[in-house]
């Protein structure tokens, strides 16, 4: 079976940078499991993984533009410290810390702590890189009835209810 419409893939990956430094990597853990077609992924990701098998291993370079998009020097934001998801007990500048929006979590970096507020730059972390993705397709199955009508994957790698 292929990657593709109606299926459910996993895999594992090794995101580097353009140096070749390690940014995050699915390796110790479990696959990330993906429904396809539901912009799960980011889609130059997707597009480069359909009709893709298990087993099979590929490399995938994006620029900025098809991966986490361009830096904007103007993107920041003053949040209060209680809209942060599991934040530490001492923010410090240069901490990823996750925002709750109305959109979902956000990732951003502090840039300055206040007493109530922290200011953030709300780019993705790798906004401005051109990244590489090594993957592993580990499984591909037929999505469920009920993975399609949730729009996601479920179980390992995917989402648990």
């Amino acid at each position: 079976m292929h990657v593709g419409s109606g299926t459910v893939f996993s895999f594992h990956y090794l995101l580097k940078d353009a140096e070749g430094v390690e940014l995050e990597s699915t390796r110790n853990g479990e696959p990330h499991a993906v429904l396809y077609g539901r912009r799960q992924i980011l889609p130059a990701l997707e597009t480069a993984l359909a009709g893709k098998e298990a087993g099979e291993t590929l490399t995938v370079t994006l620029p900025p533009d098809k991966a986490y998009g361009v830096r904007d020097d103007e993107a920041r934001a003053r949040v209060p410290i209680k809209h942060l998801q599991n934040r530490p007990a001492r923010l410090q500048p240069g901490m990823m810390v996750q925002v709750n929006t109305r959109e979902g979590i956000r990732n951003a970096t502090v840039i300055k702590v206040g007493r109530f507020n922290v200011d953030a730059d709300t780019n993705h972390p790798y906004a401005g890189k051109t990244i590489t993705f090594d993957v592993e397709v580990t499984d591909v199955r037929r999505a469920t009835r009920e993975e399609m009508a949730h729009g996601h994957a479920h179980g390992a790698g995917g989402h648990h209810h």
